[in-house]
């Protein structure tokens, strides 16, 4: 059985001036054809087009906080989709302020979407549930930077036990007990014999799971909600040339980002936000990689296949 989707795009790897090879911060998370937009920040729309990405089918707007290099393209993006007919509801994940942004820009362009918009406000008090279906489950958490500001986290669900069709007949199970099989429960075979799941399926993989931390201080505290994911993206604003700075803006270095990697047991940290100051990004892996092997950079145009 070959797994679902679980890929993410890299629209903008900027932080709060853009460059001719970088975009501001934003995302794109594809989970079993769920598209789930990460920040928004300005020409995010242009980006989408630029990749070839489903405009469209992005039912799930995630903004971490209000600095505009995360959520300057939200209002352009909000308007292309209603101008090209969007009539599905669209659900933005978000501080609260956000949405009195939003509805004074349409107030004073006297512009009416087409389409609903639901609204879910996020929360800085630990770990939060803000959507689920039968795939995915989002949860947002705690950042600390100089306005609030929360991280988001992606647990795709456990898939169903695997039915072993070569078992299946050798131990004269019938087809009618296959779904209560994948459920992880024992069954009565056709001869009234007990058959132990685990006699007739294989493990599912593990679910997989992506958290990306936005702009943040240096915070261990982070580890907590993070452990174990597969990807971590987090933010490296900054080298540790620049460390007071850092500091005092409230953002993380490389060397200071794969701590928080290696203290998580994460599988492969993903760093981005660089500053426009830094021309060379594998300066960034230089400092990263010594305390955390498994670093990638998050460059405007990337796919990753979680």
């Amino acid at each position: 059985m070959s797994r679902q989707t679980f890929e993410l795009l890299i629209l903008g790897s900027s932080s709060a001036s853009p460059t001719s090879e970088r975009n501001p911060s934003a995302q794109l998370l594809n989970i079993a054809e769920r598209f789930f937009l990460i920040d928004c920040g300005e020409a995010t729309q242009i980006q989408l087009r630029r990749f070839k990405a489903k405009f469209q089918a992005i039912d799930h707007i995630f903004i971490s906080h209000l600095h505009g290099d995360h959520f300057f393209g939200l209002p352009g993006l909000l308007s292309s989709m209603h101008l090209l007919g969007r009539k599905q509801e669209l659900t933005i994940y978000g501080p609260k302020e956000l949405k009195e942004v939003i509805d004074k820009i349409n107030q004073v362009s006297e512009t009416t979407l087409n389409y609903p918009v639901k609204w879910v406000f996020t929360s800085n008090q630990g770990l939060q549930l803000l959507f689920e279906d039968d795939k995915v489950e989002v949860f947002s958490f705690p950042l600390k930077h100089r306005i609030f500001c929360t991280g988001f986290l992606f647990r795709e669900k456990p898939l169903s036990r695997k039915i072993d069709k070569y078992k299946l007949e050798k131990l004269n199970v019938s087809i009618a007990d296959i779904l209560l099989l994948k459920n992880g429960q024992d069954v009565v075979n056709n001869d009234g014999i007990l058959v132990k799941n685990s006699e007739a399926t294989l493990d599912p993989p593990p679910p997989r799971s992506y958290a990306y931390c936005s702009d943040t201080i240096y915070r261990p505290e982070t580890t907590l909600f993070v452990a174990g994911v597969d990807l971590l993206y987090h933010e490296t604003t900054f080298l540790d040339d620049q460390l007071d700075r850092a500091k005092k803006t409230y953002h993380t270095t490389a060397r200071q980002a794969s701590e928080i990697a290696k203290a998580a047991n994460v599988k492969t940290l993903l760093i981005g936000h660089f500053s426009a100051r830094y021309n060379d990004l594998n300066m960034f892996l230089d400092e990263a990689k010594p305390g955390f092997a498994n670093c990638l950079l998050a460059t405007d145009g990337k796919k990753i296949k979680i």
